[in-house]
């Protein structure tokens, strides 16, 4: 199967060493762009980016809402897309655009309620 990685933090790329360890063909890697860190703002790739490329994936820096993203990843033939901390909500034709979905792979277990910080109620 042909899959899309995206992510961007440290965390994700545990998951990104698992998918190119595994049968499938990771065909390329959607990241966040380079951003300032530090005091210097020196301007610095994504963990995620820096693996990708040390695997020799092609890296894909643009935004899913820009223009000529979805001819991108059509490009690509993706069957399927794996999302681990990416930073970015996808939009509809995104979504829909990859035939066997995308998955979302998460830290930790999903709570009952919405909202960014849920509890139970009595």
């Amino acid at each position: 199967m042909r899959l899309l990685f995206a992510g961007t933090p440290d965390v994700a790329v545990p998951s990104l060493e698992a998918l190119l360890g595994s049968r499938h063909e990771v065909v390329a890697a959607l990241t966040r762009p380079d951003a300032r860190v530090g005091r210097g703002r020196a301007l610095t790739p994504s963990p995620v980016r820096v693996r990708a490329e040390e695997a020799g994936l092609p890296v894909i820096t643009a935004r899913p809402r820009s223009e000529g993203f979805l001819d991108v990843l059509a490009d690509l033939r993706v069957d399927a897309a794996v999302v681990v901390a990416y930073g970015e909500i996808l939009p509809r034709t995104v979504l829909d655009a990859v035939p066997h979905g995308w998955v979302n792979v998460h830290f930790s277990l999903l709570p009952a309620w919405r909202g960014a910080a849920p509890c139970s109620v009595p």
